[in-house]
This record gives C-alpha cells, structure tokens and sequence, in this order.
C-alpha cells in the first residue's frame, strides 16, 4: 500500500472541547494535514505514538496521569523521528526549555492563529524549530538581563567557542538557526546520531545545557 502523503497529527489535550474543535479545523482547512487521533493525557500520548505513528504531535502541557514535558521525553527517546510542538496557555521558562531539551521541535502558546499553526506544522518538514515571538522575547530578556550569563563566564565562553572543531562549527551555526538534529543531518549530509554526539560535546565544551543557550551565544558573537 502506497504511504499517504499527508502529515499525520496527533493531537493531546485534555480540554476536549479544544482538542476536537482544533482537529475540525486542521481537517477542514489543510487538505495535508490529517489528524490520526485524540488523547487526552501524556500516559495515553505515549501508546497512541507507538500505535499510530503519527508525524507530528502537537502536545499540551499540563494533564492528568502524565504532563506533557514527561511524555515528551517518553515519546523522543524510542520514537525520536516524531516531530512534538508543545501548544500551551502558558509560557512558563522552565517547560519550555525542559520540552526543548527533551526533543520537541517546537513551542507555541494557544491564542496562536490556526493558520499560523497549519504553516508551522508545514514548516517542521523543513526541519526549523517553531517558537512563539513572545517566548523567544522573553527567554532572550532573561539571558541579556544577565540572569544567565555574566560577562566573564561570557568571555570565557568565547575562549572555548575557539576549541570548537570547523565541523562543531557548522553545527553550532545551524542551530543557531533554529535547525533540529534531523535537518542539520539532512544538511551536512551525516547521520542524526553523529549530530546528537557533536551537540553533546559543543555543551560540554561551551559549558552550556541547551540550544537557547547557543542562539544566545550565537547572537554574542554576531555582534561582539
């Protein structure tokens, strides 16, 4: 049997009201896009993504029996080619860079447009993360307050940038542009596996636990 073309969606929440209003909508206004199933919590998004195999899910945050940054991280670690964008109500600083660390490929607030979420379930198949304006603003407002980051463990980041190999380079280039594991792979022409091996050791050579950290830094560079 031929393999549909469309881009399945999983759709997790536990508001049911949102969740089948949501999947009427993708349904009726993106002939790609098909929405493979409704769970209502994390424990269910679990066994639905090892039994549909959908290409996207898109999973809230806060649910009974399993939050979503728990089952995001069940789901990533044996299924990591499922595309996860957290839609939340929320834009709270430690479940977003939990979800993002986890291996989702996005993180968007619910009072999104619907179109704008059809185009950025679209846009996962180019392999770039999908962050909402609000939520970039307010994890960089964090980093340049100087919560983050101070001058001098800055300056001794940029001593370490220069240890970085030209194919560490190229990553942490990529991913300063919003690429996930899957595209920079698709880009540099490597396995995924290579370029998870490659992120884990620029972390440990810049002293730094996730990608926010690299746009921050990358950002320091640009105009440093």
């Amino acid at each position: 049997m031929e393999k549909s073309s469309k881009i399945r969606v999983l759709l997790v929440d536990d508001q049911a009201l949102f969740a089948q209003s949501l999947k009427t909508f993708l349904e009726n206004y993106a002939d790609d896009i098909e929405v493979a199933g409704i769970a209502e919590n994390g424990k269910k998004a679990v066994l639905f993504a090892h039994t549909l195999h959908p290409d996207v899910i898109l999973m809230d945050i806060y649910m009974p029996e399993m939050n979503g940054v728990d089952a995001v991280r069940e789901i990533k670690s044996s299924m990591p080619e499922i595309k996860i964008i957290m839609l939340s109500t929320y834009d709270e600083d430690d479940y977003v860079r939990d979800a993002l660390q986890f291996g989702a490929s996005g993180y968007l607030l619910k009072d999104i447009s619907p179109t704008e979420l059809i185009a950025a379930i679209r846009a996962l198949r180019g392999g770039v993360m999908q962050i909402s304006p609000q939520i970039l603003s307010k994890l960089f407002n964090r980093v340049f307050s100087g919560e983050a980051v101070n001058t001098e463990a800055l300056g001794k980041k940029f001593e370490w940038f220069e240890t970085l190999t030209k194919r560490e380079k190229e990553i942490f280039g990529l991913i300063a542009t919003g690429a996930d594991n899957e595209a920079i792979a698709n880009k540099l022409h490597i396995a995924e596996q290579t370029v998870r091996n490659h992120v884990s050791i620029i972390y440990s050579k810049l002293g730094i636990n996730d990608r926010f950290e690299i746009i921050q830094l990358a950002n320091q560079l640009k105009y440093h």
